[in-house]
Order: C-alpha cells, then sequence, then structure tokens
C-alpha cells in the first residue's frame, strides 16, 4: 500500500484543493504540507526499504483489464526508490519556491503540481506498460498548462513545440507498446518476455530519447526551460527528464537485449554527440537559464552513455548521477529564478558583482556550482568517473568523449559563475538588491544540503541501486560488455525484474 499512497495522496490533495471550497491563501500551504508529507513518506520508504533483497517491494496488483491481461501493478525497485525520493524532494522545493513568491490563482497552480508529483511517481513505479503509459501522459498534462498559462511572454511558442514533441513520442511508446504487450500476451512489466524487434524497441527509444531530451531530439528544451515559471523548470530538467532515463534501464535495456546489443553503438554516438554539443551550447548561452538548460541536454546524454555501457559500473555511475542531476539543476534553476526576481533579468550582459554584499546567494551558488564541476570527493565526481569507468569497457574512445565533455562543464559552470557574482556590477543590479532571504534558504539549503551528505556517502546510491544477491523467479537477460546475454549477477551487469517480498 505504501507506494500506492506516494502515488495517490497528492493527487487526492490536488482534488481537494480544486473542488472543496479551500481559501486561496490556504492553498499554498495546503500544497506544500503535502509535498513535505511525501517526503516523509519517502523517508519511511527507505527505512523499511531491505537493499540486499532483489525483485520488487512494497507492491500490490490489482486487475485492471482482464481480457488484456491490464492490471494496476507497481512497486520499487531500489533504483527507483532513489528516483521516487529525488521527485518528492524536488517538488517540495519547487513548491515551496512557488509558495515564497506567491503565484496567481493558487488554486489551479498548486493543484497541479500536486497532480505532478504523483504522476511522477507513477511513472517510477509503475509496473504494466499501460499503467507506465498512462502516468507518463498524465505527467505531461500539468506540464503543458503550468508553461503555457504561468510561462514567460514566448510560453504560448515554448507550450506549442514541447507539445508537438512529446505527443509524437507518446504515439511511438503507444504503438509499441500496444504491439509488444499483444505479441507476449500481457502488459506486466514482471512476466512479459523479452523481444528481438528492432523496430519496436526503437519506438521505446525514441519516445524516450525526445523526453530526456537526447540530441537531437533537443528542439523544445531551450524554449520550454527558459520560458517555464523557475520552479517549473527546475521540475522538467531534475525530475521529468529522468523518466526517460528510467524507461531506458526498466523497459529498453531489460526487455529487448538482442536490439540493445545491435543498436547500442548509434545510441552512444547520439548521446556522445549530445554531450559535447549540449556543452558547447551552455558555454556560449547569454543567459543563466541558457547555461542550465543546456547543460541538462549534456548530462542527459553522459547518463545515457552509462546506462548502454550495460555494466554495472556504467548503470551505478548513471543512478547516482541522474540524482545528482536532479539535485543540481534544481538549485540552479531555483537560484537563477531568485537573480531574476532580484535583477530582472538572467542575461550576463547585465549581470555581475552579485557577491558584494550578498554572502549568502554567494555561498549557496558556489558550493552548487563547484559540486556541478565534479570536483573530487564531491557526488558528481562519483557518478561522473563509474559511468566513465563502465564506458571504458565498451571503448577507449568513448571515455575520451566524456572526459572532454567533463572539462567543457567546468567551463560553462564557472562561466556562470563569474557572470553572476563576480566581474563588474551589471547595469541589472541595483544596490538595494536584497541577499538570499531566510525562506529562499529554507528552499534551496536542503537541496544542496544532500548534494553535500551524499558526497560524504555516494555508495549509498551507487552500490544500492541494484541486488547484490543472485536473484529468484523471472530473470530478464541483460547484456555483458562481451555483448552475450547473461543472467543477473552482480559482478557482470546487474537488472533485477523478479517477483520480491512485499
Amino acid at each position: 500500500m505504501l507506494t500506492t499512497v506516494l502515488i495517490f495522496m497528492p493527487v487526492a490533495v490536488a482534488l481537494a484543493v480544486w473542488l472543496l471550497p479551500v481559501p486561496r491563501l490556504w492553498a499554498g500551504g495546503i500544497a506544500l504540507l503535502a509535498s513535505l508529507a511525501e517526503v516523509g513518506l519517502w523517508i519511511e520508504a527507505l527505512v523499511r526499504f531491505h537493499f540486499d533483497r532483489p525483485g520488487l517491494q512494497f507492491h500490490q496488483r490489482q486487475s485492471w483489464f482482464s481480457d488484456l491481461n491490464v492490471s494496476y501493478h507497481v512497486g520499487m525497485f531500489p533504483f527507483s526508490l532513489w528516483l521516487v525520493g529525488l521527485t518528492s524532494v524536488v517538488m517540495a522545493a519547487a513548491v515551496s519556491y512557488a509558495v515564497w513568491v506567491g503565484r496567481d490563482r493558487p488554486r489551479a497552480y498548486f493543484g497541479l503540481m500536486l497532480f505532478l508529483t504523483g504522476a511522477i511517481v507513477g511513472v517510477f513505479t509503475a509496473q504494466d506498460l499501460l499503467l507506465f503509459y498512462a502516468f507518463f501522459e498524465a505527467m505531461l498534462i500539468p506540464l503543458y498548462v503550468l508553461v503555457g498559462v504561468w510561462g514567460g511572454a514566448g510560453r504560448l511558442g515554448a507550450t506549442l513545440k514541447f507539445v508537438i514533441y512529446t505527443m509524437a513520442g507518446s504515439l511511438l511508446m503507444l504503438a509499441a507498446i500496444v504491439v509488444y504487450g499483444l505479441q507476449q500476451g500481457t502488459f506486466d512489466l514482471v512476466e512479459i518476455g523479452p523481444s528481438s524487434s528492432d523496430w519496436i524497441f526503437l519506438g521505446f527509444v525514441v519516445a524516450f530519447a525526445i523526453k530526456a531530451p537526447l540530441f537531437p531530439f533537443h528542439g523544445w528544451l531551450p524554449d520550454a526551460y527558459r520560458e517555464s515559471p523557475p520552479e517549473v523548470s527546475a521540475v522538467l530538467s531534475g525530475v521529468v527528464s529522468k523518466a526517460a532515463a528510467y524507461g531506458f534501464i526498466r523497459i529498453a535495456i531489460a526487455k529487448f537485449p538482442e536490439p540493445t546489443h545491435d543498436l547500442r553503438a548509434a545510441i552512444l554516438a547520439l548521446a556522445a554527440v549530445g554531450l559535447v554539443y549540449g556543452s558547447l551550447l551552455a558555454f556560449r548561452a547569454p543567459d543563466v537559464r541558457g547555461v542550465v538548460a543546456y547543460s541538462s541536454l549534456a548530462q542527459m546524454g553522459l547518463v545515457t552513455l552509462g546506462i548502454f555501457a550495460v555494466n554495472d559500473l556504467g548503470l551505478d555511475g548513471a543512478v547516482l548521477q541522474m540524482v545528482n542531476h536532479g539535485l543540481i539543476s534544481a538549485a540552479l534553476f531555483l537560484l537563477a529564478g531568485m537573480v531574476e526576481r532580484r535583477t530582472t533579468t538572467g542575461e550576463f550582459a547585465l549581470l555581475g558583482g552579485m557577491a558584494r554584499g550578498r554572502p549568502a546567494l554567494a555561498t549557496v551558488l558556489m558550493t552548487t556550482g563547484i559540486i556541478a564541476l565534479a570536483v573530487p570527493f564531491s557526488s558528481a565526481f562519483a557518478g561522473e568517473f563509474l559511468i566513465l569507468a563502465g564506458i571504458f569497457q565498451q571503448g577507449w574512445g568513448w571515455a575520451v568523449v566524456g572526459a572532454v565533455a567533463i572539462v567543457l562543464a567546468a567551463m560553462y559552470i564557472l562561466r556562470m559563475i563569474s557572470g553572476v557574482l563576480h566581474q563588474d556590477v551589471g547595469s541589472a543590479v541595483p544596490d538595494a538588491a536584497l541577499d538570499l532571504r531566510p525562506g529562499e534558504l529554507a528552499i534551496v539549503v536542503p537541496l544542496v544540503g544532500v548534494l553535500l551528505a551524499l558526497s560524504a556517502w555516494p555508495a549509498a546510491i551507487s552500490q544500492r541501486s541494484f541486488p547484490n544477491d543472485q536473484p529468484t523467479g523471472t530473470i530478464e537477460g541483460v547484456l555483458a560488455p562481451s555483448g552475450a546475454p547473461v543472467g543477473v549477477t552482480r559482478d557482470r551487469i546487474v537488472i533485477s525484474v523478479s517477483k520480491g517480498s512485499p
């Protein structure tokens, strides 16, 4: 029941905010309490989770469409547990920021944010393909509205691009799901067998590549990230993009071992191009949000390299880096919003010198930026090193590309820090611009605190994303570095999709 509560508690509160005569001033407070309760529920799941036990935990299954063997089947693997935790923490920070700035039409706004929380958690916990698709689509509906109604001056164009790209991907995924499920006679992700169809595999991969986004499916990214409210950009970059990476792990690799082997080189090539291309665009971006947006393109390319290395090092690093990037990008987008509130712009040409007399802003931005630089002893360093070590087993050239992109990341992060905090005071920076207030610190400091905790103990995620023990029950084969299908063992590559104890 715990997984179901994590999904539907925020949805129930969203319905209450929408339908009941809740005073406008109460809507934000109710949403914030619900978001914090979601974090508390996830902590309970973390405490009760058995990381040495393979298979699903906290799972629940009820028949939905018996004629098609479709069921409401939810549960969590260790790697999905971390993504649910990332969702709850980032959404709590986003709701807190929206409460702080005082969004207009609060009942509609905060109801959408809560509904979005439940939909994202549903994506990370769904164990039926049609249920996964339902949550995947439900996740997009509030995003369309949040960007299109509460976005900036170019919100309509940004929303149109977002809708076109994501609907195209969704239709491809739906076609792949229908064909795959009917071929196998079930849509249950635990029971469904592997497939050797390259076309079905590509239907899933393209849909996830659009959502990540990966090069060359990133056309919606710059406008959506720039025109969205800062907290919505934080959710798009920090959490929604991880739904695609989760789909790569849970569906593409686990269910399509032969197509993964056959098409892996092409996917790695696109990820490598996106990694370098995104880094170059981030270095040339004229504004803070542009740097963070294009760095997300680059980081998702790096995560994809780790996933399609298809070995234990690459996957462990990919999951750790998903959490790292989610927290870093969320913190940076929220900080960008705080800077924009003080200066009315994020353009580097108009910013500068904000470190003077604003020690809290300088400290938080510098700390987040240093972790994003992947300096040694940071959680980002651990994640990127694991990914590079994993992809090196597939070819040293991939590792060289990853290392070059990490150097480029240092360049654009340092440029962003310098453009905001140092150099001459910009014309848009008034002398009366305040430092971060206690309420703003209460929003971003927890995100930075989690990053510092992970820097001290990255193995909390990297060694607890996939079980160490030999699993029992149904095992999906995946590919060892040699390309041969193998069982799920820790010393080679671990993806357990067996039935576990609740």
